[in-house]
């Protein structure tokens, strides 16, 4: 019976060591993807898009702001005087929070609008850049691609292939 459990648990060892031994090799690979979308002509020009939108958006807040500005100075010259009624200055106050509450909904919905903007300008890109990352890994028989953009690595292999020369060759960027 001792034999027959050592044979078994030998052949056991044998067919899962065998196995192990069949596989093919790891091939492990890395690439910068924030150097990757540096380097692709519409990330530049997405983002200039977004500066622009970001700009008009700004110039609005601003005249929001003045707005505010030249009502309060009103108000404030109003209460010095002394002579005008608590409706009137009611009135006002009134008016100067409505604008205060207005200019913080524009902001809010600018802030908004500018990551719907970013997320729609840069997501082709983003696509485009993990189809090549993609295309690259397989044409060169990679196992895993790790992105060390994020700082998450802490260690890389001296067999680890930097694939972004291949990607950016991929996409025909220089």
């Amino acid at each position: 019976m001792r034999k027959i459990i050592s044979v078994l648990a030998l052949t056991g060892l044998f067919l899962i060591g065998g196995n192990l031994f069949a596989q093919s090799p790891i091939k492990l690979g890395h690439i910068n993807s924030q150097m990757l979308f540096a380097s692709m002509p519409e990330s530049d020009s997405a983002q200039k898009k977004l500066e622009r939108s970001a700009q008009q958006m700004q110039a609005t807040i601003e005249q929001l702001q003045v707005e505010f500005n030249k009502k309060y100075e009103d108000y404030i010259k109003l209460t010095n005087e002394g002579t005008t009624g608590d409706l009137i200055l009611r009135t006002k106050e009134e008016e100067l929070q409505s604008l205060q509450q207005r200019a913080q909904n524009f902001q809010q919905q600018a802030e908004q609008d500018m990551a719907n903007q970013r997320s729609e300008l840069f997501k082709p890109i983003q696509d485009k850049a993990i189809k090549a990352v993609n295309d690259v890994a397989v044409e060169n028989g990679f196992t895993y691609v790790f992105d060390t953009a994020g700082g998450a690595i802490v260690y890389s292999a001296a067999d680890s292939q930097d694939i972004l020369q291949l990607v950016k060759t991929k996409l025909g960027v220089k």
